[in-house]
């Protein structure tokens, strides 16, 4: 996919968000969290569902078609890619999200801490 093409998808990405990915969003924009977060970002030729520079972190919400094998090997050989780039993620399923929103924020904040100090 073309440099536009990727970006025309990750904005038709933000206008289509999930439940969960609201949800979150409200809680990670603004710097709630202490660090900056991008949502839908392109890295490449893969859109992060969550991103911070700062922190090369990303959040990955995942529903149920990341059960499919076919989708799980694509998620390992994304997480490979971006792992080469120093970008490390953090997978949450959407019922997580929706169930314990503040669960899921906790091992955020855990994560964030922990990248701070490496820095």
């Amino acid at each position: 996919m073309s440099k536009i093409g990727i970006i025309t998808k990750a904005k038709r990405l933000r206008k289509e968000s999930t439940e969960a990915e609201r949800l979150l969003w409200k809680e990670l924009r603004g710097y709630k969290l202490g660090v900056k977060w991008r949502r839908q970002h392109p890295v490449d030729m893969y859109i992060l569902d969550f991103y911070s520079s700062q922190l090369n972190l990303a959040i990955e919400i995942d529903g149920s078609l990341h059960k499919i094998k076919e989708n799980k090997e694509y998620d390992k050989m994304r997480e490979k890619y971006l792992k080469n780039r120093n970008i490390k993620i953090i997978r949450f399923w959407n019922s997580e999200v929706k169930k314990d929103l503040n669960k899921v924020l906790k091992k955020i904040r855990k994560h964030c801490a922990s990248a701070l100090i490496e820095i």
